[in-house]
């Protein structure tokens, strides 16, 4: 990390109590970058990290010890300045002799004394159980940062991969488009027949208009025809029954003297 600075204590405590695990749990505070490290890096220091975690364990059971010493301590302490009190009288009545009162005296006074030690050895225990417990939520923290790290590292990657398999993708259909126009293009039978049909097409477009104009003059004369015969034949709407008779036996002379 670059406040390393700011672990002075704690290099100094971990190297007094860690030994080697000291100098690698600074390094691996100060140098490990989640987002260069490689996996044998993160191992280290997920070793690291159980290393200080099992430290962190101890050192709170040691800081328990302290502060229990220090509690027992200091009740002993109260309660014999109150049993001091008695003793006094009972030394003046002469019911307890001077030599145990004398004893008394001093198990007090060397408790007393006792007491700042114990006090400091606490503080010395919270002390290093804390900078412990720092020391283990930042590797834990570079461990996490690393995991996120790779995690997005491998998103990348599949996102990269994704993109390259469209692309091969496209460009190999576009491949096959440009080998289906070519073939198109090139296919000379193909051309060689659509100019055949277009040429019989121009032949029977030529030789519609050579018949429409041999037809028109037949079409005419059976026009003309059709008016004759039209005109030429007699009207028989309003003739009687005594009359088609008349009509039908009679000669052809005698219908056309008659006419």
């Amino acid at each position: 990390m670059s406040n390393l600075n700011g672990w002075g204590l704690t290099a100094r405590l971990i190297s007094k109590h860690f030994g080697v695990l000291g100098d690698k749990v600074s390094e691996a505070i100060a140098n490990f970058d989640p987002e260069t490290a490689t996996e044998a890096d993160r191992d280290r220091l997920a070793d690291t990290l159980r290393e200080s975690a099992q430290k962190l364990a101890t050192a709170r059971a040691s800081f328990d010890k302290e502060h229990n010493d220090v509690v027992k301590l200091r009740e002993l302490i109260a309660n014999d300045e109150k049993a001091s009190g008695t003793l006094a009288e009972r030394l003046a009545s002469g019911q307890i002799s001077e030599a145990t009162v004398s004893l008394f005296c001093d198990e007090l006074e060397a408790n007393k004394s006792r007491l700042p030690l114990e006090l400091q050895e606490e503080i010395d225990a919270q002390e290093y159980m804390n900078e412990l417990q720092k020391i283990v939520d930042a590797l834990s923290k570079q461990l996490a940062d690393f995991d996120a790290a790779a995690k997005k590292a491998l998103q990348n990657l599949a996102s990269a991969n994704a993109q390259k398999d469209l692309q091969e993708l496209r460009v190999e259909r576009q491949s096959q488009l440009a080998n289906l126009s070519g073939m198109q293009g090139q296919s000379t039978a193909l051309n060689a027949l659509t100019r055949r049909a277009q040429s019989v097409s121009n032949q029977a477009a030529g030789m519609r208009i050579v018949a429409d104009i041999g037809q028109k003059p037949l079409d005419q004369a059976a026009e003309i025809e059709a008016i004759r015969k039209s005109v030429s034949q007699a009207d028989t709407a309003g003739e009687t029954t005594l009359q088609r008779l008349q009509r039908l036996s009679a000669k052809p002379a005698e219908v056309s003297a008659a006419a």
